[in-house]
């Protein structure tokens, strides 16, 4: 049996790598984050272990004990905690931070992968075993973009594909050509809030890799929650990078989609 340990974030992410991994026969010791990690993985791993980001140094303890050699981190880590005071308290954590150049989420995660090669530990790919996860190209919904959100769709990728390349995001918001929203630290939902208020709808949301994206960590993930936010902001059309973003929930949110009329496509 492999042995896989989980560092688990927020949303599904981590329960549907939890879930694809124990239909492969593996054992998942997980690591979960107080206040991010939802409940429910203690119901898909083997064995769950709850630590705050204050705690980030017991890691590496619990991994080696439960025999651990490959690691997977999947979902995120609410982005305000990092300029939280429990960031200070573990000081393995608070050094590492303290020697990055940047905060950028590659910088961030390629240190924790660093720390764990280090420590005896391989960080895998986080979609090893979520092949039907990653949607092929072509239309998604009943509904094909029009000729105006093609054109959007076209120019959101090119604008896209360059903040990701600065890993500034890997999400744009367009509208008749135009950048509206730009996706940071504050993540994809509050950037398609953003995008509704400044167009008041109408809106194509473009979500990509980054050109030199490392699949170990920070892929791009859309799922049901993506599709409520941006029919609740008068969103019109979603296009994901075909193959390299992960689609949670695919059949539910294709058929939410096709209720509210938003074009889904992978490009």
């Amino acid at each position: 049996m492999e042995k896989i340990g989980l560092i688990a974030g927020n949303r599904k992410f981590p329960l549907i790598f939890a879930q694809a991994a124990k239909n492969k026969g593996c054992y998942i010791a997980a690591i979960a984050i107080k206040g991010d990690t939802s409940f429910r993985l203690k119901r898909l791993a083997d064995k769950t272990y709850w630590l705050g980001l204050s705690e980030f140094s017991k890691m590496f303890e619990i991994f080696k004990k439960e025999g651990i050699s490959k690691v997977v981190m999947a979902g995120q880590i609410s982005p305000q905690r990092l300029f939280s005071k429990e960031v200070g308290k573990d000081k393995l954590l608070k050094e590492m931070l303290l020697g990055l150049k940047d905060k950028r989420a590659d910088t961030i995660f390629g240190a924790i992968a660093g720390k764990l090669k280090e420590e005896g530990f391989e960080l895998i790919d986080s979609t090893t075993y979520l092949g039907d996860y990653l949607p092929k190209k072509g239309t998604l919904t009943k509904r094909a973009p029009s000729f105006d959100e093609w054109e959007d769709i076209y120019f959101g990728l090119e604008i896209a594909k360059v903040i990701g390349y600065l890993d500034i995001g890997q999400t744009v918001a367009v509208k008749h050509k135009a950048i509206v929203a730009v996706e940071a630290l504050e993540g994809t939902d509050n950037l398609i809030k953003r995008a509704g208020r400044i167009t008041r709808g109408g809106f194509t949301m473009v979500k990509v890799s980054k050109p030199m994206q490392d699949r170990r960590f920070d892929i791009p993930v859309v799922g049901f929650n993506t599709l409520k936010n941006i029919a609740g902001s008068g969103g019109r059309c979603l296009a994901i990078e075909s193959e390299k973003t992960l689609f949670i929930d695919r059949e539910q949110s294709i058929a939410f989609a096709d209720k509210k009329g938003i074009a889904v496509v992978s490009v």
